[in-house]
């Protein structure tokens, strides 16, 4: 994790958050489990916190979903966008360990990156979401945790897919290239 925080931090989470509300309905329906589906931003929001650490992954998570909510269904459901500020945050504090900006996001570093995901998740949307759908919303028990466990599982699925195959190309390419840093 950076220890400075700086135009590059902020530029990211411009982007990040930009990204995420556009992402907002790029989704497969799970199907049977109303309002969960597979979702690319999981990716983006995995992809941003894993390189700028926890206050850009948390804030993109928080006003990317809340400004997605808002923007393509008309209010926001705070219980679902508090998660994905959890999420940030957690795979954010691990930045560092991943090594993707000095482009060594190799096996081991892909290993905990899915490790920390997995964690992060179950923690956002197995505990997290459903608690906070009951205590703000009275929802009913059974159905805020299964959503919650079908959220868990889709976001574990597309990061562990897409959110690795993104930071592998950009520990690659991006890092070495120097993006997002002050020109002389």
């Amino acid at each position: 994790m950076d220890k400075k925080f700086g135009i590059k931090h902020v530029v990211a989470m411009g982007i990040g958050t930009a990204l995420f509300v556009v992402l907002t309905n790029v989704q497969i329906p799970v199907g049977f489990i109303p309002n969960t589906a597979l979702q690319t931003r999981a990716a983006v929001l995995a992809f941003f916190s894993a390189i700028f650490g926890p206050v850009v992954g948390g804030a993109i998570g928080l006003i990317g979903h809340a400004l997605g909510d808002a923007v393509f269904y008309g209010s926001v459901w705070w219980s679902w966008v508090f998660p994905d500020a959890v999420f940030g945050i957690i795979v954010g504090l691990f930045a560092a360990k991943y090594k993707v900006k000095e482009g060594s996001f190799g096996g081991k570093e892909i290993g905990l990156f899915n490790i920390v995901q997995v964690v992060a998740n179950a923690l956002a949307w197995i505990l997290v979401a459903p608690v906070l759908d009951i205590v703000i919303y009275a929802e009913p028990v059974n159905k805020v945790f299964t959503q919650g466990v079908a959220a868990f599982v889709a976001n574990v699925i597309i990061i562990g897919i897409l959110g690795t195959l993104l930071l592998v190309a950009y520990s690659k390419v991006g890092a070495k290239s120097g993006s997002l840093s002050k020109e002389d």
